[in-house]
């Protein structure tokens, strides 16, 4: 397998297992939001707060980071994203290294 294939392949893996954890941290969220409701309302702790929407909302906020991280983010700031930063400052670099070249060639 020739690097361009493996980086390829480490890429697909990696967005696997990033796509992998988030429908993971979706079903606990469901899970724990449903115990969060019964433990509230129908097992009477602390009855008098909602603390079980707080709770929910705040993990659900959590949850909209993680998918946009995932899905947003991630998806146009991969490797790809990075080599081609990475060429535009090196050229940057290489184009003040050539003109501070050429004000030294002219004194």
């Amino acid at each position: 397998m020739d690097t361009n294939q493996h980086e390829l392949y480490e890429y697909a893996r990696l967005r696997l297992k990033q796509k992998k954890h988030l429908y993971f941290h979706f079903v606990l969220f469901v899970l724990g939001s449903i115990f969060c409701v019964v433990a509230n309302k129908f097992l009477g702790v602390m009855p008098e707060t909602h603390w079980s929407l707080w709770a929910i909302t705040i993990w659900a906020f959590i949850f909209v980071l993680h998918f946009i991280r995932v899905f947003i983010t991630d998806s146009f700031m991969n490797k790809k994203w990075e080599r081609e930063q990475i060429d535009k400052l090196i050229a940057k670099q290489e184009r003040k290294i050539e003109q501070l070249q050429k004000d030294l060639d002219k004194q």
